[in-house]
């Protein structure tokens, strides 16, 4: 079978690999019909790693992803053969502490699709996925619907363990895809005001349109000082979606006394710094949101009964022999992209 091999450090080439074959009872043999660029793709396409996780080449990417089922084992009962199935892409083994204690998502013998040291990913004709991560969407939700439940079962997490009041005010620190999920997962449990920040002016265009209340560029103004000036109190939940030490700086500064920071996007570098006076002095919470914890069901639900709306993030399109052209695109934040999509 066909996959895409990064082969080093933005170097990328399609090359055949063994094909894969059902051989655990729960298995399912999926046809890769779809595939997203995710952000923690592109870092290891650029430098080869997040933080202790070193790719050796060659490796395969990809964690987002849909397939038609085309082989089950002979314990499998939710999926069938024709079926299209969204594809959880973690997988925990329901043994250790962090799993008896419902935290598959740090389970401690973690395998996660496209992940160095863990399991290739799924930028390949096929994968077999054990059948609890795969989800049939026929007739629910369309595949590139079933490719974004990815980003946003990811944000239906985050949205869920930050509770914030139905009558409470947000900010989303970050446009692309994972604060955008954020923002369209709060806007249908009933947020009353969210603010959002993106340097890009295109993102800034697509979140105001997908029903942000003020969106600002850090650029151009002072963001801290906006926002406070509309909500001078103080936002009780910020989203910070963009790994940078200055937006987790300005996370702490707009929240009230007693906040909470939920960190989902991924820092490049090793530590980031907070300061302690401030966040002790305010008593802020801070979340840390690893992937998602069991949401994938709930994300599917969310766009199959309307509640969200996902396909406006959906910018670009490729075909396998364009992988290397799409992930270049995305790395460089060209043309107004937020979410690129692999047809396989």
């Amino acid at each position: 079978m066909k996959a895409v091999l990064l082969t080093g450090v933005r170097q990328m080439e399609i090359k055949d690999v063994p094909a894969c074959t059902v051989e655990e009872d729960n298995g399912v043999l999926l046809k890769i019909r779809k595939v997203g660029i995710c952000g923690s793709d592109v870092h290891y396409y650029e430098t080869g790693q997040i933080g202790t996780q070193i790719v050796k080449y060659p490796f395969i990417l990809g964690h987002e992803c849909v397939g038609t089922v085309e082989a089950v084992g002979k314990k499998v009962t939710t999926v069938t053969r024709g079926q299209m199935a969204a594809v959880d892409p973690a997988v925990s083994c329901h043994q250790c502490r962090q799993c008896r204690m419902g935290r598959e998502n740090t389970c401690y013998n973690l395998k996660f699709l496209g992940t160095p040291g863990q399991g290739d990913g799924c930028l390949r004709e096929y994968i077999v996925m054990p059948e609890e991560c795969c989800f049939p969407i026929d007739g629910r939700v369309t595949a590139e619907q079933g490719v974004l439940c990815e980003p946003l079962s990811i944000a239906v997490y985050a949205v869920k363990g930050s509770r914030l009041a139905k009558n409470g005010d947000a900010a989303i620190l970050g446009a692309g895809p994972l604060g955008l999920c954020c923002l369209v997962c709060l806007k249908a449990d009933n947020v009353n005001r969210c603010y959002m920040t993106e340097r890009i002016e295109s993102r800034m265009r697509m979140a105001e349109k997908a029903g942000a209340s003020w969106v600002g560029n850090p650029d151009r103004e002072d963001i801290v000082e906006e926002i406070g000036r509309q909500c001078p109190a103080g936002v009780d939940v910020v989203y910070e979606c963009a790994g940078q030490q200055e937006t987790i700086d300005q996370g702490v500064e707009l929240l009230r006394p007693g906040g909470k920071l939920v960190i989902i996007g991924i820092p490049r570098v090793e530590k980031i710094f907070f300061n302690i006076d401030k966040l002790r002095r305010k008593e802020i919470t801070v979340i840390n949101v690893r992937r998602q914890n069991k949401c994938t069901a709930s994300a599917i639900d969310l766009i199959a009964c309307g509640k969200v709306n996902v396909d406006f993030m959906i910018t670009h399109r490729f075909t396998l022999e364009q992988v290397q052209e799409g992930f270049e695109l995305v790395a460089g934040y060209a043309d107004g992209v937020v979410k690129a999509i692999i047809d396989m």
